[in-house]
């Protein structure tokens, strides 16, 4: 009997119908039960008259299928199967879910704290720089990556992809009528208007899909996840301007081919209110149809450029945001998570690097600091790097090596998180101008005569540069007290104190203190 571990993948292969169109005119899927689930999952075509049907088991124990289709002749004796499901491997944790009101946790109960990059179009480009890009993720602390399905069309991206998503030609929908036409580079892009090649946005190029299903695996057998964006704006190929069948035709294609991947999780857009022409209503169908063709429940998001979604949304499991405002952003993530009820995920708080927009030239220092103030507000931030380059290989978007300062103190940031007892963060008043956070299970009052102390706090000055800082302990507990440079990444033992305690600090920026109770 077939063995799959829980959190895995069982791929069922049959041979069908190649006549007409396979993605449109025939249908296979699978009724799946076992002592604690029953699903039923769609199933896809492959290509060359091969279709497939994917699922991912969240228990141990014998399970059973039934498949059926809209050409069950053809596979009659395929019909009805057995496959036994066994323990997850350590590694394994399962996919991410939220946790609460505002963390995530894998399905196993392991706390899950998002350290993600940035990389949109690094599977576009040639193979040998998707394997450099791997590389450098095996060697970070990265444990989550946004890139996108669409091949993309913008400054320092104007190169075509290795393939396309769909195959080229005359477009027929439903009704049979041909919706081909010659399409426009936008004027966006500040150059001349050329004619572009049409796509037929009813027939999926399998060749595609097979090469971005192994870099997902890629992904998920590194233990980061595959946060996959499913339109976006930065296009001269048609792809952002569908009509909205063939946007849901290729919702659930993605979703019946990615869904059982335990690594996903779904952006519905970058910069959704780029792309007028799709309204709130339709953004609301499309993220809709996610999550019911999704039946494993995928972390699924929508993300901004200037307005933020409305999160509240039934359909978006958190937020995924990027900054609106030049000085505040992160800062507010606290005041989100009050508003939303959902965690907060930074996913473009912009780059480090040097390029001449302003979305692309903060320095190391400002983005670790942007990390610290969003982990401290109980919520996660997003990395990206963009230095200019010879041959216009810049991580945010093409993938390759880091050349920036960020990573190695985002490690260290992580390592510390990992580290704090209960697994999440959350932040408490603290005084003056420090960010304190605290385990999610412990209290604390400030006022400015008095405090309760919990019994595990972090500190952080930011780039305040304190001499000294003052901690009115309780006379009859004992606390170990650390001084954390996060940029130079030492920790110092500042000793074991009671009452009141004036703890001498090097006046530096990006200091922090660690307390915890004896």
């Amino acid at each position: 009997m077939v063995q799959i571990e829980k959190w895995g993948m069982l791929e069922l292969t049959f041979q069908g119908k190649t006549d007409g169109n396979p993605y449109m005119d025939y249908w296979i899927k699978a009724a799946i039960s076992g002592e604690k689930e029953k699903v039923e999952v769609n199933g896809f075509y492959d290509g060359d008259g091969v279709y497939k049907i994917r699922f991912m088991p969240s228990h141990e124990g014998t399970y059973s299928y039934q498949v059926s289709g809209n050409f069950a002749d053809v596979f009659k004796e395929q019909m009805r199967g057995e496959f036994t499901v066994t323990p997850n491997r350590p590694e394994n944790h399962g996919p991410v879910r939220v946790r609460g009101r505002q963390w995530l946790a894998y399905a196993d109960g392991t706390p899950y704290h998002s350290v993600g990059t940035t990389c949109y179009a690094w599977t576009h480009q040639k193979e040998e720089l998707q394997q450099q890009t791997l590389e450098t993720l095996r060697k970070s602390c990265f444990n989550k990556l946004r890139f996108c399905v669409f091949p993309k069309y913008y400054a320092y991206n104007e190169t075509e992809p290795q393939l396309y998503p769909y195959q080229r030609g005359e477009s027929r929908g439903q009704d049979g009528e041909k919706t081909a036409k010659k399409i426009k580079l936008s004027i966006a892009h500040k150059k001349e208007p050329e004619d572009i090649t049409d796509f037929d946005c009813y027939s999926f190029n399998p060749a595609y899909f097979q090469h971005l299903d192994q870099r997902v695996k890629q992904l998920m057998e590194m233990s980061i996840e595959a946060d996959i964006i499913l339109f976006h704006p930065y296009d001269k190929w048609g792809f952002s301007t569908m009509k909205q069948e063939c946007n849901e035709l290729y919702l659930r294609y993605m979703a019946a081919r990615y869904s059982a991947y335990r690594n996903v999780w779904w952006s519905l857009a970058n910069e959704y209110d780029l792309l007028p022409q799709i309204t709130t209503d339709e953004w609301d169908t499309y993220g809709s149809l996610v999550q019911a063709q999704d039946v494993y429940g995928h972390l699924r998001s929508i993300h901004n450029c200037i307005a933020f979604y409305d999160y509240t949304k039934d359909w978006i499991t958190h937020c995924s945001m990027q900054k609106n405002d030049t000085y505040k952003h992160v800062e507010l993530t606290d005041q989100f998570i009050e508003t939303y009820r959902k965690p907060i995920v930074w996913d473009e708080i912009v780059y480090e690097g040097n390029l001449d927009a302003g979305w692309g030239n903060i320095s190391g220092q400002e983005l670790v600091r942007r990390f610290w103030e969003a982990t401290l507000r109980g919520g996660c931030a997003g990395h990206g790097e963009t230095f200019l380059h010879p041959e216009d290989i810049i991580w945010w978007s093409h993938g390759g090596v880091l050349h920036g300062e960020s990573e190695p103190r985002i490690a260290f940031l992580k390592k510390i998180w990992d580290e704090a007892p209960g697994g999440y963060l959350k932040t408490v008043a603290g005084i003056f101008d420090e960010v304190v956070a605290i385990p999610e299970y412990a209290e604390k009052t400030v006022t400015w005569e008095y405090s309760t102390w919990a019994d595990y706090e972090l500190h952080y000055y930011g780039f305040g540069r304190p001499a000294f800082r003052r901690f009115e302990f309780p006379e009859d507990e004992k606390f170990q007290v650390e001084v954390i440079d996060t940029w130079n990444m030492t920790i110092q033992d500042a000793g074991i104190h009671s009452g009141t305690t004036v703890l001498e600090l090097p006046a530096r920026e990006w200091m922090a203190v660690r307390i915890r109770k004896v």
